[in-house]
């Protein structure tokens, strides 16, 4: 593991970022948690999922977020690039099918910007834009000590201002915040470790 996550997480304001792997949809839960004011989250309609507000309700007052689908991917970064420059909302999440262009990415640089928005881009693995701020991979983890783990590991792959990082972290729902756990060889009980 590496240094502070508070160096990195939460996400800078003003800026793009991007999210990819299994556990993009926690990252993102997460980051609208931390997150105060409005939300607006786009996607594309013809996606077969739905996204249910009440089913994030243990990270955010659902009532806080706005929902919006778009005929296809041109759409939805419109609709982003118009919210993030408005400013009216604190945080865009914009699940994209595959990878906006470098001029597509600074467009929505220069629009958090100008709106004082931070915009989350959910994206294919393997794929970004060169124009985000950081790029986050993350995972599920197995943890044998919890029945319903929310243990997941979070590695900056690409950061603009900064180093790469990784950590293992789980929502706290009772308290509403973000803890970083210590990696299973080093928690108390563990069997490379002193109690």
């Amino acid at each position: 593991m590496s240094a502070d996550l508070r160096q990195s997480f939460p996400l800078r304001c003003g800026r793009v970022h991007e999210a990819c792997g299994p556990a993009a949809f926690g990252f993102a839960a997460v980051v609208c948690a931390q997150t105060p004011g409005e939300l607006l989250w786009v996607r594309e309609s013809w996606l077969g999922d739905q996204i249910n507000p009440v089913g994030l309700s243990q990270f955010f007052d659902p009532a806080r977020l706005l929902l919006a689908l778009a005929g296809n991917q041109a759409e939805v970064l419109g609709v982003a690039e118009q919210a993030l420059r408005d400013g009216a909302v604190a945080l865009v999440v914009l699940e994209l099918s595959s990878s906006p262009s470098l001029t597509t990415g600074r467009r929505l640089q220069l629009a958090a910007k100008a709106g004082r928005s931070t915009g989350l881009c959910l994206i294919p693995e393997g794929m970004g834009s060169n124009a985000a701020e950081t790029r986050w991979h993350a995972a599920p983890l197995f943890d044998p000590e919890a029945a319903d783990s929310t243990l997941m590991r979070w590695k900056i792959i690409k950061n603009k201002s900064g180093t790469g990082g990784a950590w293992d972290v789980r929502w706290n729902g009772a308290a509403r915040r973000l803890d970083v756990v210590s990696p299973v060889g080093e928690r108390p009980g563990s069997a490379g470790t002193s109690d």
